[in-house]
């Protein structure tokens, strides 16, 4: 089951087996226990079409941290699991799976098409759940919910009913974002907005002569348009009241050209002046700011699309041509008539269906509606009053900007896959029916002819009850009791409005509480240039590669060194080998650690051990750490709490306690000291690996189980608490010897000193406490120095090079160690070919069409060059001059 601790680290070797041995115990299971404080997070439902993409592997990574962190710290902490069904998604995937068997939705029909969904459902639709177990996720799988399952599907449709009942659920002719290619109306969030390289027409439209009644020969307006295909609906142009270019021509009529129609020029204050020529076209049907404007005038609506985008019978000798065809050809007659003045190039936002990439079409059409003007109040109040916060704060002032402009909700989908709209029309006398049942007859006229709304609900009007129907909503038990409000949610920003919103405006209305009482905004992840990934640019990380390659525990730890909230984190590959690399570091310190204690340590109390100073610092080092990794850990800072535990495994614990305890390990004949050296050894290394499960389970995991411990499993094990080990003067005259041995590396490293070659060293100190320090634990400065001779005292015969710590110098003699005129030559050809690297860089950062012209990011790697290069200069011309002064 666990991997003994030898060789090198080979995560595929154990993680695996480590999740089967923690669903086998059942330690993610959380049932009602009043005896413990409850602590709830609700995932972030991934689709049933979904795959682990980096987004999920960090959502999720953060999930288990707080999970595991708080499970460990006596909470009885409950992850519900889920998958959503993601209509229109899912309904594309598979009609795509069809068409490869040659088979359209329409050749089965609705009910033998969901029945395929459902079976696709089944076969690849748990996909996403296996990759968050691989990724360690400590979910309680036997909560996973589904958003069509039975009991999801009677929340949703209550949902319904009660809200129509309080008359917050209308049906009216109003516009959408509509998919010509799904044939249904998409959210908001389903559209992916692209800015597209595009034209920018002008038109004559000619004024009508009041005398005659007839088109002007000579007068016209000017509007100018993206799309003149849609000019064959224009009802009337508008200009701005206060531009004076057009003042007078109010209550005028122009010429439609193609047409024959005669429409209106208005006055709005929406129009802007500056667009074009300050006279736009006004299409009701057809542009959803146009169709505020007919609304204001009175203006017809007149739609020249079929649903597929196919111009209609009011497009006139159009009819049939798709919407670009149809624009190609109204500008070849506009041009063959005399009415097109123009066209320039333009930028413009293009709305692409995020689903099947086709652009989306606003269209007037007959849907359902969520009134949420008394939904949003109470909403924005729960943010305001401080009973939900968000992290980072500044997520709340865009909340508010979407809650306080929020417009009613359009639920109604034009699909086959999803809940079903539970309203019931009567043939005979057109009756409408809310119902949570499908009713045997019409209540007004008694017939039985009765069929159910062709539409289904969209997405989000089900995933908005998620926090407390997956805890059993409508019924009410003692799960729901227990564990609503949920305590925190973690998400990214792009839904705060389609999701978290919703969910806060739906808990508000039926549970009367807040769904959660903190909301986490994870950050983006982009490459290591700052880039957004995406398949287009070619830099996207699969997670399940790094999985199979690295381990789960290294992408976990990567991903959380990275977040600090309110900031995107660059990732790239070396981000992932130091993540690896530290793993290897925990590994082999490990087995150092393992190799050296016995299970008889368990029989030591630290209370009866001789501590020396080493034993002090380290402990009081472990106790700063346990506070600060916790601390962070509370205010989500999670790269500051990885920073913590890596600094304080790698440097304190490894380069510092671990060395001084083999001087007392090898060197000492002091049994008894020898012994807290082991003991503390393993205490420390067993305190750290509880510190670090929340963030590489499995790795911690299979540590423990190999050192002596008491309890089953890490994973419900106490999280560290800080004790009163903290021991500030040790953490003083640490300080000292650390100063004193930094400078002897930094000399060593500076002359490329062989590691394994000893020096000697001479210390001289003013202050007596300092002398009896380092003389106290020279064996110690030896083994972190390599000083194969340590004097104390002045040291003024040739040969030796000074440095200083403080009111300590020190003195190494190098001419034994060091071929000064080898290294003179070594360095002043390292100074030239620095100096043409710096003159270089410098030239390309004086050039202004390098820092006008050059991506801004490559501008700041080119000064960051410069700098490195001017720093390294600095530092060779000082070690150059200490040098030479040897030889004189």
């Amino acid at each position: 089951m666990f991997t003994k601790i030898e060789g090198s680290y080979s995560p595929a070797s154990f993680e695996k087996d480590i999740y089967s041995y923690w669903e086998k115990k059942e330690y993610f299971h959380t049932p009602v226990d009043p005896k413990k404080k409850p602590f709830s997070i609700v995932i972030p439902p991934p689709n049933i079409t979904g795959q682990l993409h980096i987004g999920h592997a960090l959502n999720n990574s953060l999930q288990d941290v707080i999970i595991r962190y708080k499970r460990m710290s006596g909470y009885n902490a409950c992850w519900i699991p889920g998958v959503d069904h993601a209509g229109i998604a899912t309904q594309n995937v598979v009609e795509r799976y069809l068409e490869k068997k040659g088979i359209t939705r329409d050749d089965l029909g609705r009910e033998d098409f969901v029945r395929e969904v459902w079976k696709w459902k089944d076969k690849y639709g748990d996909r996403i759940i296996y990759q968050l177990k691989r990724l360690g996720c400590s979910c309680d799988w036997s909560r996973q919910r589904f958003t069509m399952d039975e009991g999801y599907a009677w929340a949703v449709t209550r949902e319904f009913n009660l809200l129509y009942k309080d008359e917050l659920i209308y049906r009216g002719n109003y516009m959408v974002n509509w998919c010509p290619r799904c044939s249904t109306a998409v959210s908001d969030i389903e559209v992916e907005h692209i800015q597209k390289k595009g034209k920018l027409w002008d038109i004559k439209y000619p004024l009508i002569d009041e005398d005659t009644n007839k088109p002007s020969r000579n007068e016209y307006l000017v509007v100018s348009t993206t799309r003149p295909e849609t000019m064959l609906g224009d009802t009337a142009v508008a200009v701005n009241p206060n531009d004076e270019r057009y003042a007078g021509y109010k209550g005028s009529k122009v010429y439609l050209p193609l047409t024959g129609r005669k429409i209106p020029v208005i006055e709005d204050g929406f129009v802007d002046p500056e667009f074009g020529t300050g006279a736009v076209k006004v299409t009701p049907a057809h542009d959803p700011n146009d169709f505020e404007m007919g609304k204001r005038h009175g203006l017809e609506q007149i739609n020249i699309f079929t649903p597929e985008g196919v111009v209609n019978e009011n497009g006139l000798s159009y009819q049939g041509l798709d919407r670009f065809q149809a624009r190609k050809a109204v500008l070849k007659d506009l041009k063959r008539q005399g009415y097109l003045s123009g066209e320039k190039d333009h930028v413009l936002s293009i709305g692409k269906c995020s689903r099947c990439e086709s652009i989306v079409e606003p269209r007037i059409s007959l849907q359902w509606f969520v009134s949420t003007k008394k939904l949003a109040g109470p909403a924005l109040e729960a943010v305001k009053d401080g009973r939900i916060r968000f992290i980072p704060k500044k997520w709340e002032k865009i909340y508010f900007d979407w809650m306080e402009n929020i417009r009613d909700w359009c639920i109604s989908r034009q699909l086959w896959w999803g809940h079903r709209i539970p309203v019931y029309y009567c043939k005979k006398c057109g009756e409408v029916i809310v119902a949570e049942t499908r009713p045997r007859n019409c209540p007004k006229c008694a017939q039985s002819s009765i069929e159910q709304d062709k539409d289904v609900l969209d997405t989000w009007f089900s995933s908005c009850l998620w926090p407390f129907a997956t805890l059993g909503w409508p019924k009410k038990d003692d799960q729901l009791d227990y564990f609503f409000p949920t305590s925190v949610l973690v998400t990214a920003h792009d839904i705060i409005f389609f999701w978290v919103a919703r969910m806060i405006m739906m808990s508000l209305y039926f549970m009367k509480e807040v769904p959660f009482k903190e909301v986490f905004i994870n950050p983006l992840v982009n490459d290591p240039s700052g880039q957004k990934m995406s398949k287009s640019k070619g830099n996207v990380v699969d997670p399940m590669d790094i999985i199979e390659k690295q381990g789960a525990d290294v992408l976990r730890f990567t991903l959380c060194s990275l977040t600090t909230p309110g900031k995107n984190l660059l990732l790239g590959n070396d981000k992932i080998e130091g993540s690896k690399n530290f793993a290897n570091k925990i590994w082999n310190a490990s087995k150092f650690v393992l190799s050296n204690i016995d299970k008889g340590v368990l029989d030591t109390d630290i209370g009866d051990l001789s501590l020396n100073l080493w034993d002090k610092w380290i402990l009081t080092r472990l106790n700063m750490t346990i506070s600060g990794v916790k601390r962070n850990l509370e205010k989500y800072n999670f790269s500051f709490a990885c920073r913590m535990l890596y600094d304080f495994f790698w440097s304190d614990y490894c380069d510092w306690y671990i060395e001084a305890s083999k001087v007392r390990i090898y060197y000492c004949r002091d049994e008894e000291d020898k012994r807290t050296a082991l003991y503390l050894l393993w205490h420390i290394l067993e305190t750290y690996l509880r510190m670090l499960h929340p963030f590489m389970p499995h790795l911690t995991e299979n540590i423990w189980q190999n050192a002596p411990h008491e309890g089953e499993s890490i994973m419900v094990a106490d999280y560290p608490q800080k004790d009163s080990h903290l021991y500030h003067a040790a953490q003083r005259q640490a300080s000292i010897l650390f100063g004193i041995v930094g400078q002897i590396r930094k000399i060593r490293s500076e002359l490329n000193i062989s590691p394994s070659a000893k020096i000697k060293v001479n210390l001289s100190a003013k202050d007596e406490k300092t002398r009896d320090l380092v003389a106290r634990n020279s064996k110690y400065l030896e083994n972190f120095a390599r000083i194969g001779e340590l004097t104390f005292g002045e040291a003024s015969q040739r040969g030796y090079i000074s440095t200083q710590w403080k009111d300590t110098h020190i003195y190494i003699y190098i001419l034994d160690v060091v071929d000064i005129d080898l290294e003179i030559k070594r360095l002043e050809d390292e100074m030239k070919k620095v100096s043409l690297l710096h003159e270089k860089s410098k030239k390309k950062m004086a050039n202004p069409q390098f820092l006008n012209k050059a991506p801004q990011e490559v501008v700041a790697k080119e000064k960051r060059k410069l700098d490195e290069f001017t720093g390294k200069q600095k530092l060779l011309s000082g070690q150059l001059d200490r040098i030479k002064n040897i030889k004189r």
